[in-house]
Formats: structure tokens, C-alpha cells, sequence
């Protein structure tokens, strides 16, 4: 047994933590993973060992490994912010939208409730996260909306050729009679096409519109402004995140990194407007 591999092997949990920790420092991911690997092989009883090696798969983009490290530390601590928001992550590459956002809300909370200072990372994620879960939601609509057009098409070009075959055994009509029943029927045909495509690409031209812009967007947890108020540094936020910035992270403006009080908000009521006829032309961006 060679000098490094017998000192290794005599570390505790805490100092191949340690080493760990340093390997990921100098992004030595996989000398990392193999330190917390080995700490937890000691102690496989602590939250945050998984954790570590979590982020280590993260970095190695390991998705699946991070969300099997971030599971196990959730079962041994459900409230372990960590935990939470590495799975959310690894959840939003996997595509699994729902369960990621339920994950990054959850840290989110916890990071709120036990007054961890995670900046913006989490509620940037968290919106990330529902932004694509929307234009998945918005890709199934048009998909669903184009299959019931074609299908519709596709009954009215039916429709049409057998009332068509009707006229044309008829016994009972002149020719000339049915060529000018045939035509009506063409052209009814045609105007029921036409109307159905074009109240369908008006919804299409409407839905391509469907995205909420960023100034109407609160700077810190990027959700639709509630209640804006302007800071001296004259960038607007939402009141109820931007005291809660100010409460857990400290008093300064978040993007100017100013001081900044909450005595020196001031109501962006123009801004209030702009937003409230948005969401009443848009009722759609409250699930946004």
C-alpha cells in the first residue's frame, strides 16, 4: 500500500470532506466525487457529503447522479436547501419541469424561512424553470391547434366531395344544373376553409405574443411586478422581494450595490399601470 493511499485511507469524514472541498476549488470534479464518495462511505449519514457530491455532477453535467445524490440527502433532511435546489437543476436539464419547479419553490422557502443569503441564483432557476415549462405548454397548444385544423380541413374537403357525388348520380337535374350546384358547393367549401384558417392563424399571431417582457418583470425574483417601487438608483422592483433583500442580504440596492433603506422606496404607480393593462389584455400571464 503506497504512502498517499494508507493517508488517505486514515482520514475521517470530515477531513476527506475537506478534500473534497478543496479538489472542487481547483475544479478537480472527479477528485472531488471521489473524496465525498469516500466520506460518506465513512458516514453515510450526512446531508450535505450527497450534496457536495451533487454539485460535483452538476458540473459534470451527471444529471441523473445528482438527482439519486440529492434525493438521498433530501430523505436524511427534508428541510436541507441544497438538496432542493441541486435537484431542481438537474430537474430543469432532465425537462421535468413540474417537479423541478416544486423542488426550486421549495428552496426557495427554506432559504427564506432559515435566512440563507443564496442571492439571486435560486429564483433565477425558478424562473428559468417555468419559462420553459411554459413554451413546452405553448408548443403542445399549437401542435393540438394544428392537428384540429388539418382534421377540420380535412372533413370540410370530405364533406364537399360527397355532396359532390350526390349531385353527380342524381337522375332528377340537368347538367347544367348540377355544374351550378357543384359550384355552390365549391364555394361554400372554399369559404368555410378559408374562415377556419384565418381565425386560426389570427390565435397563431396572438400566441407568438405570448410572452411576458422583462421590464415588467421584478429584478429579483423575476416574477410579474405586484407592487412596484423605484429605488434612488432609479431601477424598479417588486416591494415585497426587494424588503426581503434588504432584510436577509443586507441594505443595498441589489444592481448598484448602493445603500439603500426602505424608507427611500417610492411607489412606481406608472409602472403599476403599464403592468395592469397588461395582465387585463393577457389574463393568461397570471399563470406565467
Amino acid at each position: 500500500m503506497s504512502k498517499h493511499m494508507y493517508s488517505t485511507a486514515n482520514l475521517s469524514d470530515k477531513e476527506l470532506k475537506e478534500q473534497g472541498n478543496r479538489f472542487f476549488s481547483q475544479r478537480k470534479y472527479e477528485e472531488a466525487i471521489n473524496s465525498y464518495s469516500k466520506a460518506i462511505i465513512k458516514n453515510p449519514d450526512v446531508a450535505h457529503y450527497f450534496t457536495n457530491r451533487a454539485l460535483c455532477h452538476l458540473k459534470l453535467t451527471r444529471w441523473h447522479d445528482a438527482c439519486t445524490d440529492c434525493r438521498r440527502a433530501i430523505e436524511m433532511d427534508p428541510n436541507i436547501v441544497k438538496g432542493h435546489f441541486f435537484l431542481g437543476q438537474a430537474l430543469l436539464e432532465l425537462e421535468s419541469y413540474d417537479e423541478s419547479i416544486k423542488h426550486l419553490q421549495r428552496a426557495s422557502d427554506l432559504a427564506k424561512e432559515q435566512k440563507t443569503n443564496y442571492g439571486d441564483d435560486i429564483s433565477s432557476q425558478l424562473r428559468i424553470a417555468r419559462k420553459k415549462r411554459f413554451s413546452v405548454q405553448e408548443d403542445k397548444r399549437i401542435a393540438q391547434e394544428i392537428e384540429m385544423q388539418t382534421y377540420l380541413n380535412k372533413l370540410i374537403s370530405e364533406d364537399r366531395e360527397n355532396q359532390i357525388r350526390n349531385i353527380e348520380v342524381r337522375d332528377d337535374m340537368q347538367d347544367d344544373e348540377k355544374e351550378m350546384k357543384i359550384r355552390e358547393i365549391e364555394e361554400k367549401a372554399e369559404k368555410y376553409s378559408h374562415e377556419l384558417n384565418n381565425l386560426l392563424s389570427k390565435v397563431d399571431e396572438n400566441r407568438r405574443k405570448r410572452e411576458v417582457p422583462d421590464y415588467l418583470c421584478g429584478k429579483i425574483s423575476f416574477e410579474i411586478l405586484q407592487e412596484p417601487v423605484i429605488t434612488p438608483s432609479g431601477i424598479t422592483y417588486d416591494k415585497k422581494d426587494l424588503e426581503e433583500h434588504l432584510q436577509r442580504v443586507g441594505h443595498f440596492d441589489p444592481v448598484t450595490r448602493v445603500e439603500l433603506t426602505q424608507d427611500q422606496l417610492i411607489p412606481n404607480f406608472a409602472m403599476k399601470e403599464v403592468v395592469d393593462a397588461f395582465l387585463t389584455e393577457n389574463e393568461w400571464a397570471l399563470d406565467y
